[in-house]
């Protein structure tokens, strides 16, 4: 498993800060092959329980903590196979294709605690190709700010050399997410974008010429 969402920049943060994003919720990441270890796993829970609504979503038993939304990849599938349904009476499981982008990164140790990570370059060209709008869509591009900002030279040698690689659609639509992000607005408690158009800048102009190496300055 993988922790995917919008707390990932916080981990990344330096000693884990958690200070770039206030998340709603934290998403986990559960390859599709490991979908019945995982459920195995859910059964000794218990300060998470599944909602009544919506199974693949577990929310506390406690207002300290915030709901784990389940959501299922599959990183030896097709990046572009449309969205399907793992069905399971315990943990259903909505598959999304863009999530293929994602592997292993840094495992990091908090308060005892192992979270695998993905490669913040995965998770970055995944926010950018996948369509999303209204506030769902400008905290995902948030996301991929404080992704930025934590970002080393290696990791957008890593992302410009996969965004070199995908077809022309989905590389359409990366720069044009990052022209959107280039161009928002603040939002609470997200990273502002306005302090950062230049980086932002920089890492368009980048992915607009892959030929060009080396990470930007």
């Amino acid at each position: 498993m993988l922790v995917i969402g919008s707390e990932v920049p916080n981990l990344l943060e330096q000693d884990a800060a958690s200070t770039l994003v206030v998340s709603e919720d934290v998403d986990i990441g559960v390859p599709v092959a490991s979908h019945a270890n995982v459920k195995a796993a859910l059964a000794s829970v218990r300060d998470f329980e599944p909602s009544r609504d919506e199974p693949s979503v577990w929310v506390p038993r406690s207002q300290d903590l915030i709901e784990i939304n389940f959501v299922g990849m599959n990183p030896e599938g097709d990046i572009e196979q449309p969205a399907f349904v793992l069905e399971n009476d315990t943990l259903p499981l909505l598959v999304f294709g863009y999530l293929s982008f994602l592997r292993h990164g840094r495992t990091l140790e908090v308060d005892g605690v192992r979270i695998p990570l993905p490669r913040p370059a995965g998770l970055m060209l995944e926010k950018l190709v996948t369509e999303r709008t209204g506030e769902k869509g400008d905290r995902d591009l948030l996301v991929v700010l404080g992704l930025l900002l934590t970002a080393g030279a290696e990791d957008l040698d890593e992302l410009a050399t996969a965004a070199s690689r995908l077809s022309k659609e989905l590389r359409q639509a990366v720069l044009s997410n990052l022209t959107v992000l280039s161009l928002m607005s603040p939002h609470a408690d997200m990273p502002d974008p306005t302090l950062h158009r230049r980086r932002v800048a920089e890492i368009l102009s980048r992915l607009e010429e892959p030929s060009n190496g080396g990470a930007p300055r």
